[in-house]
């Protein structure tokens, strides 16, 4: 009888406890939570669950050459098994602008959308570059606050466009991952970014040390769409999609219908129109001759910023894109996401490499492991 009374006292206090806790929620207007909880964590084809904009394609597609040798060298042992254990489902190479290489699983082909994540923010940079390119920024030391309302008061006033290219805000964005009432979840699964982002503190001085923050990329992508007048996705289908001859239309999640796009992720697209992303930044911002992006600008956001970064400067990072300055006599830079999307542009060997899946193979230090992997690949298959 005693343990039931004590069980029965157990069961009011859960109930309770829960009770307060959803009231909470409702008032705290936190109710992004019950979709993080339901879901539980971002995947591929997430773009099936949120409101989308959709990037065009080109009116005059570009379909890419195949090479002599393509599909007729075998990926090496060691990065087949990296691929496969960490759930791939699309692998391409591309060396001298031909496809090499192409392989698919889990019913993924050349035409399956799959989730950019985080690689977006390598598009948002080279879009911040046109945009300077065009006139609609006037430089990277533009205050932010020229755009952003919310930005011109207290220290965030201080806070300029290069800033936020080399993750150097000093904002309180909390860029956590696990905890389903971070600023990250609700930027995720929340449908008003703009009202996240203006609840931001400047903590800290800006320009002085890297501290990765998605809100710094959300802010860019506010910024261009105040800047240019157009939204995210149709300024990367007319300055990036269309010139490049993109040949399927992506999708740009947004926040709710007719919003704002995510800017830090989630453009979903397949493996050969995200080569060709790639492929421009190989060539120095030139697409067959037409200079998209200037070129010191994307020499600007392939060559490590120097910021502090646990007491020493760093050299892992540019302008929203990775950097590697030396691995084994050789240098390359890549865009990621958090499953281990990947472009990874490796200049030595005129290649670019995407790989795109369900599963990381884990960090080396600040980069993802499997970029090594990829390119100790690429010696052996582009000999």
């Amino acid at each position: 009888m005693a343990k039931n009374k004590i069980f029965r006292k157990s069961l009011w206090v859960l109930l309770i406890c829960l009770i307060g806790f959803n009231a909470w929620i409702l008032i705290s207007g936190k109710t992004f939570f019950y979709k993080a909880l339901y879901y539980n964590f971002a995947n591929v084809d997430d773009y099936k669950v949120f409101d989308n904009r959709i990037i065009k394609k080109s009116i005059t597609p570009q379909p890419w050459p195949l090479a002599n040798n393509y599909n007729q060298v075998s990926v090496p042992s060691k990065l087949q098994s990296t691929l496969e254990q960490h759930e791939s489902v699309a692998f391409l190479i591309l060396k001298n602008d031909s496809l090499v290489h192409e392989q698919y699983w889990n019913n993924y082909n050349e035409n399956s959308l799959s989730n950019s994540f985080s690689s977006a923010k390598s598009v948002v940079s080279a879009l911040i570059g046109i945009a300077i390119q065009e006139g609609k920024i006037k430089s990277l030391d533009q205050p932010v606050g020229d755009f952003l309302a919310d930005f011109n008061e207290s220290e965030k006033k201080k806070i300029t466009i290069k800033h936020l290219l080399m993750m150097s805000s000093g904002l309180d964005w909390n860029e956590s991952y696990a905890n389903p009432l971070s600023v990250t979840t609700e930027a995720y699964y929340g449908t008003d970014l703009k009202k996240a982002i203006g609840r931001l503190k400047a903590t800290e001085k800006p320009g002085v040390t890297f501290s990765y923050k998605s809100g710094d990329t959300q802010i860019l992508g506010l910024v261009l769409q105040a800047a240019t007048g157009k939204s995210l996705s149709q300024y990367a289908h007319e300055k990036l999609w269309a010139p490049m001859g993109a040949e399927q239309d992506a999708l740009w999640s947004v926040d709710h219908e007719n919003g704002s796009e995510k800017a830090y992720c989630c453009i979903n697209s397949n493996a050969r129109d995200f080569a060709r992303f790639g492929n421009l930044y190989l060539h120095k911002g030139s697409w067959k001759g037409n200079q998209l992006i200037d070129s010191s600008y994307v020499k600007k956001s392939i060559t490590p910023h120097g910021l502090m970064y646990e007491g020493k400067p760093s050299d892992f990072y540019g302008f929203q894109w990775w950097t590697v300055p030396n691995y084994k006599g050789k240098s390359f830079f890549y865009a990621r996401g958090i499953l281990g999307q990947l472009i990874v542009v490796v200049p030595d060997k005129n290649a670019v490499v995407v790989r795109l899946g369900e599963k990381n193979a884990g960090k080396a230090g600040m980069h993802f492991a499997m970029v090594f992997d990829i390119v100790d690949g690429l010696d052996e298959m582009l000999k």
